[in-house]
Order: structure tokens, then C-alpha cells, then sequence
């Protein structure tokens, strides 16, 4: 069952979230038909997403982050809510198999590195929070940590892991933060570098059946840590009826006038999710009506 679980070492000095993603990643492979190159790509997104979005603790928040990185996928976007529940797409779902060698899919080139990573932050105050940082190898997980350095001024390493069958299922997905706070000594660093080196890729994790305190362990060999109570994490789309009627509301009187004459049903599809949403003129008129 795909969960998040949250950890801070007992010298206080570093914190860990980890997340295990496989059926919200196979779920999003679902709705979008993405090929195996893209199923990576926008797994690893919305298992970053769901992280820091579950980070910031701000009920009611959410966390976008958007990929523009110049490759043949083009833009991928996920979206989290303050519990870590994700959604996205990703801008071109079907490509061509793009692999490093052999079983090793390449992400890094599918993404591209010529473009940015943009954060938003939405904690409702007056105006979102928004951060940049160029691309530096479309891998996700080292834009992610560069994120953290330029624009947060915090070291953070972050692992992140999908694995596709030969089907185009997801095997597995997954992932983990884990950041330094202020006045960590040197030994610190140099402990959780070894035991990151040590713990090996997230999917060997997950396919050696680790869960994610089993990934915060690993991972934190070196340390004490408290661990939290996990929570359940889902890809979760909050769209509905209402919204989709906002959004043709806005796009004005006229045009809406034009599309009830044409006498056709018209079909409203989320970007996000797989639902549909059918106008019937009728419909359309009775919008027109209640402006």
C-alpha cells in the first residue's frame, strides 16, 4: 500500500521523509498511457511532489512542481496536497524507448537539461511562493536537490526510483529526502553520504522489500532516528462538475452562445484525470441564462 513516512535523527540535526509510490505511478500510467520512459519520468515528479508537499504541513496547501527541461516528454507537472496525495501529466505521454544501456531506461535525456525546475508554493497567504532553478541533468532527483541548495539554502539529497515491467507496468516506485538543518557538523555529512552510498538505489530497495521506514533506515544506517506514523498517500485528482462549469464560464458569453447553437454535447476531459464531463446544449444554455 503506497505510504509516506516522515524521521529526524536523534541529534536533531537531520530529517528524512520516504515515500513508496508504485500504485499511484501505475494509476497515472492508467489515465495518461504513458510508455515506459514517460511512466519514469512522471513517476519520479509525483513522488518528489508527494514529499514535499507532505513537508510543508500547511493543511489546506498545496505544492506544484513543473519540469520544462527542452527533451521529447516537454513539460511534466505534479500536483500535492498538504498530506502528500498527488496528480500530473506529463506533456507527451507516448516516445519512443529512450535507454542509457540496455534495462536502463534514461530519464535524463527524455527530460532534457536545457530548461527549469519551478516550485510553487502555496501556503495561502496573499501570494504563492515560487522558486526557479535551471536544469542541471533532467534526472529529477539531482534537480531536486539543486532546488533545495540554490533556492533553500538546504543540503538535501534526494533518491528517487520507478521501475517498469515488460508490460509497462509499474513494478515499483519510490523515493526519499533527507536534509540537513542548521549547525550540522561535519561528521553529519559525511555519515549520511555513506549511508546513502550504502543503501543503493531506491527500486533495489523496494524490490528487497523494504517499506519506507525499511528506506529511511537504510538510508540513515549511520543514525538514531524517531520515525513517524505513516500516512496513506494516493494519486487524488479534485476535480468536479462545478469546476468545469467555472472554467467554461470563463471563457465568456460569446463563446459559450456558440457552442450551445452548434447543438452538439460538449466534452470537458481533466487534464489531471481520466474523467469526462458531457454539456448537452440544453446545459450549455441554462449557464448562459444563470450569468
Amino acid at each position: 500500500m503506497d505510504h509516506i513516512i516522515r524521521a529526524m535523527s536523534s541529534d536533531g540535526f537531520v530529517k528524512a521523509v520516504a515515500v513508496v509510490s508504485t500504485d499511484l505511478v501505475e494509476r497515472a500510467r492508467n489515465i495518461h498511457h504513458t510508455t515506459a520512459v514517460a511512466t519514469a519520468a512522471l513517476g519520479r515528479v509525483l513522488s518528489a511532489a508527494s514529499m514535499m508537499g507532505n513537508m510543508q504541513k500547511i493543511e489546506e496547501g498545496s505544492l506544484t512542481l513543473q519540469f520544462k527541461g527542452g527533451g521529447p516528454l516537454g513539460t511534466i507537472l505534479a500536483v500535492s496536497d498538504a498530506h502528500g496525495n498527488v496528480r500530473g501529466y506529463v506533456d507527451n505521454p507516448v516516445i519512443s524507448l529512450m535507454e542509457k544501456y540496455p534495462g536502463k531506461l534514461d530519464v535524463g535525456a527524455a527530460v532534457g537539461a536545457d530548461g527549469m525546475l519551478t516550485v510553487i508554493r502555496d501556503l495561502h497567504m496573499k501570494e504563492p511562493y515560487v522558486g526557479s532553478v535551471a536544469l542541471a541533468t533532467g534526472e529529477i532527483g539531482d534537480d531536486i536537490a539543486a532546488y533545495f541548495a540554490h533556492s533553500e539554502q538546504t543540503p538535501t539529497a534526494c533518491g528517487l526510483g520507478v521501475l517498469v515491467n515488460p508490460d509497462q507496468s509499474v513494478r515499483c516506485a519510490g523515493g526519499y529526502l533527507v536534509q540537513l538543518l542548521p549547525g550540522a557538523p561535519e561528521d553529519v555529512i559525511s555519515r549520511v553520504e555513506i549511508g546513502i552510498m550504502n543503501a543503493g538505489a531506491v527500486t533495489n530497495m523496494l524490490e528487497n522489500g523494504l517499506d519506507g521506514a525499511g528506506i529511511i533506515r537504510a538510508v540513515l544506517e549511520n543514525f538514531e532516528v524517531e520515525l513517524f506514523e505513516p500516512e496513506p498517500v494516493a494519486y487524488r485528482c479534485y476535480c468536479s462538475r462545478e469546476r468545469v462549469t467555472a472554467a467554461l464560464i470563463s471563457l465568456g458569453r460569446e463563446e459559450l452562445g456558440e457552442m450551445a447553437r452548434e447543438g452538439k454535447d460538449v466534452h470537458m476531459s481533466c487534464q489531471f484525470c481520466d474523467a469526462d464531463y458531457v454539456f448537452t446544449p440544453a446545459e450549455l444554455e441554462a449557464i448562459l441564462e444563470g450569468l
